[in-house]
């Protein structure tokens, strides 16, 4: 009997899309809108067939709940942008989760403000022609580049974007991975810049992933620990509402257009550091650069006063603790030798 009824439940899911597509697959049908604008209202049945949802046995009225029978309802869209801020809400039938991720993320906030512009589900992920996520994480900055070009011309020019570009690296952070998927932030978020080490650490903080590529997961390490880094761990715990005052991953290596420190256009290469640096320290003179240990650990070679320094502390607290403690017992077993002498004179 199931079975019965699935076959019966799919040859009604093709009559309903061979209704559908009667029409639409002969591609002379034209929307006209009062704006003006014209949209051909043209779905090839071989595009629909082979994208996820004509694969999993959607129907045309799945998305368009609101067409029945022909002649259709006059249209409520005044443009082309109305009409497909109006139909992609259908998605939350079948996405309920990814589409509450979006309710509050950058783009829904933007549309809500009036940016009729701001992406939509059908942006990203297409109408007709809706695909399974493709494990090409190159594709991720292609669809964000229709919307921000600028952004991709800077992102395609780093050392990030010119290894998944150029070198087919597929380890290197996309969009999503700084910005997420659904639920997506940016800077307009008061908690996105002081956590964004956070990003960074999942890449930077991974030995496994780091060794791959023969970088050292010092680099985070040493941000961790020195005072930068220390005061922004203060203020993720204490105040994550408030704008930290001292710099993040970010503030100096860039955002989208980040380099190799070797680059000589790298915000951090040697000669430029200094002008860095003065973003936030503006009195910075040429030799302010020079207190930075530039993400390595101080050893014998390489920063030696700073290596003396930390071996004098590991050797000599060590050495005081442990001799106060020695004294405090070697102390207390005196008194406790005398007292028992003392009450053997009695």
């Amino acid at each position: 009997m199931p079975v019965a009824a699935s076959a019966q439940d799919s040859d009604a899911d093709a009559q309903v899309n061979d209704y559908c597509l009667g029409c639409h697959e002969a591609g002379n049908i034209i929307l006209n809108f009062p704006s003006g604008e014209m949209l051909p209202a043209v779905v090839p049945r071989t595009v629909f067939e082979a994208s996820i949802h004509g694969a999993s046995g959607l129907t045309c009225i799945d998305c368009h709940t609101d067409i029945g029978q022909y002649p259709h309802d006059p249209m409520s869209a005044v443009t082309r942008r109305d009409l497909a801020i109006e139909l992609y809400t259908s998605c939350f039938n079948c996405h309920q989760s990814e589409y509450t991720d979006t309710l509050d993320n950058m783009h829904t906030e933007a549309l809500a403000g009036g940016d009729r512009e701001a992406a939509i589900c059908t942006d990203c992920h297409g109408a007709h022609n809706v695909t399974h996520p493709s494990a090409d994480t190159t594709a991720i900055p292609r669809t964000c580049r229709n919307c921000h070009s600028e952004i991709y011309d800077l992102y395609a020019g780093s050392i990030h974007g010119a290894a998944l570009l150029e070198h087919d690296i597929q380890d290197v952070p996309t969009c999503t991975d700084c910005h997420g998927v659904h639920a997506v932030e940016g800077p307009s978020h008061s908690q996105f810049h002081l956590f964004s080490p956070k990003i960074c650490e999942d890449c930077h903080a991974d030995q496994a992933l780091m060794g791959k590529y023969g970088i050292s997961t010092e680099v985070f390490d040493t941000y961790v620990s020195d005072f930068h880094g220390t005061t922004v761990m203060l203020f993720e715990e204490i105040a994550p509402d408030q704008t930290t005052n001292t710099p993040v991953c970010i503030d100096c290596h860039g955002v989208h257009n980040i380099l190799a420190a070797d680059e000589v256009d790298s915000t951090v290469y040697k000669e430029n550091l200094l002008l860095t640096c003065q973003r936030c320290h503006p009195d910075a003179t040429a030799n302010f650069p020079n207190s930075w240990l530039r993400h390595y650990q101080p050893t014998s070679d390489q920063a030696v006063l700073v290596w003396l320094v930390n071996w004098f502390y590991r050797l000599v607290i060590p050495g005081v603790v442990g001799g106060m403690l020695i004294w405090v017992t070697v102390d207390g077993i005196r008194h406790l030798q005398h007292r028992r002498k003392a009450v053997g004179n009695v």
